[in-house]
Parts: C-alpha cells; structure tokens; sequence
C-alpha cells in the first residue's frame, strides 16, 4: 500500500507538481494580501484555519449545529461558499455540505496525512476550508467538511 501511495505522489510530482505544491491562489488581487495583513485582519485561530490550513477541534463551532434558512460565507473575504440547502449532519463534528455553490471554491491534492485528500480552499481568497470526501449524501456523494471557524453564516 506504501508503495502505491508513494507512486501516487510522484505520478502527481512529475506531470503536476502544482498539484503537490501550489497553494490555492487568490483570484482577485485584492485578496492576495501578506501574512501580516492577513494576521491583522483575523482572530488568531481563524488566521491557523483560513492561512496554514489548520483544522479547529471537532464539534467545537456552533455552525455544526445551525439549521436555520441561510448561506455560509468566507470568514477571510465574504465569499458565499454554501448553501444552507446543502448542509446535512455528517456526525464528524464539523458543518458538513454535499455541495459548495457555484465558482465558490477551488480544490488541491494534500498529503499531510501521507493518504492523499482532496482539500479546498475560498475560490476569492485562497483562504482553506477543509477537505472533501466521497461519503456524503445524495445527489452528489460528497462531504464539503468545512472548519466552522473559517465560515459566517447569515441567516435569509
């Protein structure tokens, strides 16, 4: 299995190192701001979150349990990123979504874990949200599981 995920990596390594290696871009140059401006601008657990892609402890956010009508925002910039149509209780301890809205986010290969993962970022920002898995509900079998920390929800 060693063998197969280290195979995995350098076919990913030699014909899209960007995958491997790039952070997500920020798509408006607005947003494209330093470290330092980004510590500024953002509670120190939320800059962990959004910029060096931490993750906050598992049922810690109180976005775990919202069930009101409304749409989930980019705590780093305002993007809308999810719908609360598409939230479902994954039972992780994290808010779960089967699927972001439109041009809301953008995905990399992350090997932290040595597994690969599929994480995702705020398409404006670059800002990390969390990782997408292929166990969620219908119809589309994902689960957008995002940090809390890194959302503001508003209710309609």
């Amino acid at each position: 299995m060693l063998m197969s995920i280290w195979t995995s990596f350098l076919g990913l390594l030699l014909f899209n190192p960007s995958k491997v290696f790039a952070s997500s871009k920020a798509s408006d140059k607005f947003w494209s701001l330093s470290k330092e401006e980004w510590k500024k601008r953002l509670p120190p657990q939320a800059f962990n979150v959004l910029r060096e892609e931490g993750t906050e402890r598992p049922f810690s956010s109180d976005l775990n349990n919202e069930k009101r009508d409304g749409i989930f925002y980019c705590a780093g910039c305002d993007m809308p990123l999810f719908s609360s149509a598409a939230k479902f209780d994954s039972g992780t301890g994290w808010p779960s979504f089967w699927q972001p809205l439109p041009n809301a986010i953008s995905t990399k290969t992350d090997f932290k874990l040595i597994i690969p993962r599929t994480e995702y970022h705020c398409q404006r920002c670059g800002g990390h949200q969390g990782h997408v898995f292929d166990d969620g509900p219908k119809p589309t079998g994902k689960r957008y599981c995002n940090n809390g920390i890194a959302l503001i929800f508003r209710p309609t």
